[in-house]
C-alpha cells in the first residue's frame, strides 16, 4: 500500500499563555493523498489553522507540538518526520515541498514589492540566480493562474490588483517550485462568490495537472462538499469525523457534523419564516427612485458613478436584499438609504421623511439604523456593553438612569444574551456575541427600518444561522423592515422577500425572491446563482431522497 503524501498521527499542540497552557489541538489524526483534496472544516477555534501551521512549521512563538507525528512523503528524500525539524531543514522544505496559500492576500503580499518580485521570491530563496530565468518562470506562473497581461501585472503592486487577482498571485507564488503538498488556508473566504468559483476552478485544474495534494482549510461546508475528496471535521481541537466527502456529508455520524450541515445556508433551510402579509393598497415604508451616487476623483477626472438609476420599493415589515459583487454599489445604496450619503440625483423616502432633503440626520436616526459588517470596528473598545447600548438613549435624552438600565437589560434579552454580558467589553465577546450587541444597539431606539450591511458574512456557519434566525424572529415580533446587503445569495434566499441585483452600480434585476431565484432573467443573475457552492451535495442529497421514495 502506497504511503500517504501527508500522515498526521495523534497530533497535540499547546500554546503558552499568561493563564497557563492551552490545548489547541488534541490527538488529531488524518491523511492527505497525492493528487487529492482533503478539506479540514470547523468553526473558529476548532484548531484547523493550528494543524496547518504545524504542518508547515509556522506555529506562533508561544505554540509547540506536545506530542504526535507529522510525516511527509518527500519525493527527493523519502518519508520525513516534520515534528522537531531544524529551521535549516524547514527552509529547505518550505516552498519546495510544501506551499502555502494564506487567507488574506491584502496582508500576505509585500505592499512595496512588485507582483513579479513576490512570485519570484521562493525561486530566489531556493537558489535560482539567473534573473532572466526567474522572470520567465514568473510570467509563466502568472499565465497559468489566468492573470491577463502577465508582463504588465508583474510590474504592478498589490494595491493595483483586485482581491481575486491578488489571491491568484498567492497561488502562483505557492506553486512556483511545484511542491507536492499545498496548504490552502481559507483561500476564498473573503472573495465574492463568482471570484471564489474561479479561484477554486483554478486550484482544481492545477492539482490535476501537477498531482499536488491539497490540504484545504475552510469553515464553509458547501465549498468542501463541492471541492474535496475527503473531509476532516474538527471541533475544540479534536477530530469529530473523517472520511470520503460523499459519505461524511450524506450520512454524517457525528452530531456536530449534522449541526454544521443543518446550519449551512447553501445546504439546508436555516430560517423558517412566514413571509409577512402585505397590504397591496398600503404605501411602502421605503421608496427609492432613480438613485444616482457619484464620488469626486480629483481635478481633471470624471466622477466615479457608484450607483446609476436604481429604483425599488420596500413594503413595511418585509426584507429587501441588495446583492452583487464588490463594487456593485450595494453598500453605497444602503448608506444612502440610511442617510450617510447625499445622492447626486434621485429620491429616497423612508416613511414621511425625504432622506435626500435631510438638513440634520439626528432625528432620522430614531427611525433608521445601520448595522455594519464588522461589529468590532463599530463598538467602542473602552466602554462596557451596557454603556454602548445606553449611549443612544443618553444622546436623545430618553429615560432616567434606571429606565435606561431596564431598556439595556431588555434588549440584551431580546438578542438572547445574558444580563451579565453588560459588564463586559467588546474584546471579551465572541464575534457572534459582538454582532448581537450591534443589532441590539441598532434596535434600542425602536427604529422602523434597519439596514444590515453584510451583517453575517464574517461569521461561522452556526453563528451565522443563529443571527439569521434572530433577525427573522425580531422582524416577526417587532414588525421591522430590513434592507439586507449581501454577496451571499444562499443567505439572501433564506431571509429576503424582494431582491435587487446590482452590477457595476446598475440594477440588472428586481423582483420577489422567488422570481429572482427560480426564474432569473439577466445573465449576471444566472452567473451569481450558478456560483453558489454546494451543488454536489444538493444533487447527492436529492438523489438520496429520490431513492428513499
Amino acid at each position: 500500500m502506497t504511503e500517504p503524501l501527508l500522515s498526521i498521527r495523534d497530533l497535540a499542540v499547546q500554546y503558552r499563555t499568561a493563564h497557563g497552557p492551552v490545548d489547541a489541538v488534541r490527538g488529531a489524526s488524518f491523511d492527505v493523498e497525492a493528487g487529492r483534496v482533503t478539506a479540514l472544516v470547523g468553526e473558529s477555534g476548532s484548531g484547523k489553522t493550528t494543524v496547518a501551521q504545524s504542518v508547515i512549521g509556522l506555529l506562533a512563538s508561544n505554540g509547540h507540538v506536545s506530542r504526535g507525528s507529522i510525516r511527509l512523503a518527500e519525493r527527493s528524500e523519502g518519508p520525513t518526520e516534520l515534528v522537531g525539524l531544524s529551521e535549516r531543514r524547514w527552509r529547505h522544505l518550505r516552498g519546495r515541498c510544501i506551499g502555502l496559500i494564506p487567507q488574506d492576500p491584502g496582508n500576505s503580499l509585500n505592499p512595496v514589492a512588485t507582483i513579479g518580485a513576490s512570485v519570484g521570491e521562493a525561486l530566489r530563496i531556493h537558489g535560482w540566480r539567473d534573473r532572466r530565468k526567474i522572470e520567465a518562470r514568473v510570467l509563466d506562473l502568472l499565465e497559468r493562474v489566468d492573470i491577463d497581461d502577465p508582463e504588465t501585472r508583474a510590474r504592478q503592486y498589490p494595491h493595483e490588483l483586485s482581491g481575486g487577482m491578488r489571491q491568484r498571485v498567492l497561488i502562483a507564488a505557492a506553486l512556483a517550485l511545484e511542491p507536492e503538498l499545498v496548504i490552502a488556508d481559507e483561500p476564498t473566504s473573503a472573495l465574492d462568490v463568482t471570484v471564489q468559483r474561479t479561484v477554486l476552478d483554478l486550484l482544481d485544474r492545477l492539482r490535476e495537472e501537477t498531482g499536488t495534494g491539497i490540504l484545504f482549510i475552510t469553515h464553509d461546508l458547501a465549498v468542501a462538499a463541492d471541492r474535496s475528496d475527503d473531509i476532516v471535521v474538527m471541533r475544540g481541537g479534536e477530530v469529530q469525523e473523517e472520511g470520503p466527502s460523499a459519505a461524511v456529508l450524506t450520512a454524517p455520524q457525528s452530531p456536530y457534523t449534522r449541526t454544521l450541515l443543518a446550519d449551512a445556508p447553501s445546504l439546508a433551510q436555516v430560517v423558517e419564516r412566514t413571509p409577512p402579509a402585505v397590504d397591496p393598497g398600503a404605501r411602502p415604508l421605503v421608496e427609492v427612485t432613480g438613485l444616482r451616487q457619484e464620488f469626486a476623483r480629483g481635478a481633471g477626472r470624471a466622477p466615479l458613478v457608484a450607483v446609476d438609476d436604481v429604483s425599488f420599493a420596500i413594503p413595511k415589515g418585509t426584507t429587501h436584499a441588495l446583492v452583487g459583487e464588490s463594487g456593485s454599489g450595494k453598500t453605497t445604496t444602503g448608506r444612502s438609504i440610511a442617510g450617510f450619503n447625499r445622492p447626486t440625483a434621485g429620491s429616497i423616502r423612508v416613511g414621511d421623511v425625504d432622506v435626500t432633503a435631510l438638513r440634520s440626520a439626528r432625528e432620522f436616526r430614531r427611525t433608521t439604523q445601520l448595522v455594519y459588517q464588522n461589529p468590532y470596528g463599530s463598538l467602542d473598545p473602552r466602554q462596557t456593553i451596557a454603556s454602548i447600548l445606553a449611549e443612544p438613549l443618553e444622546n436623545f435624552g430618553l429615560g432616567d438612569r434606571a429606565e435606561r438600565a431596564d431598556r439595556v437589560a431588555h434588549h440584551l434579552e431580546l438578542v438572547s444574551l445574558a444580563p451579565e454580558i453588560g459588564r463586559r467589553r467588546p474584546r471579551e465577546l465572541s464575534g457572534g456575541q459582538r454582532q448581537r450587541i450591534a443589532i441590539a444597539r441598532a434596535l434600542i431606539l425602536e427604529p422602523e427600518l434597519v439596514v444590515l450591511d453584510e451583517a453575517v458574512s464574517a461569521l461561522d456557519v452556526t453563528v451565522q444561522a443563529q443571527i439569521l434566525r434572530l433577525l427573522a424572529r425580531l422582524q416577526s415580533e417587532l414588525g421591522l423592515t430590513y434592507v439586507f446587503i449581501s454577496h451571499d445569495l444562499a443567505v439572501v434566499r433564506q431571509i429576503a422577500d424582494t431582491v435587487s441585483v446590482l452590477q457595476r452600480g446598475r440594477q440588472v434585476e428586481h423582483g420577489t425572491a422567488q422570481q429572482v431565484f427560480d426564474d432569473p432573467q439577466d445573465p449576471y443573475t444566472r452567473q451569481l446563482l450558478a456560483a453558489i457552492p454546494g451543488t454536489t451535495f444538493r444533487e447527492a442529497d436529492g438523489h438520496a431522497q429520490e431513492g428513499a421514495r
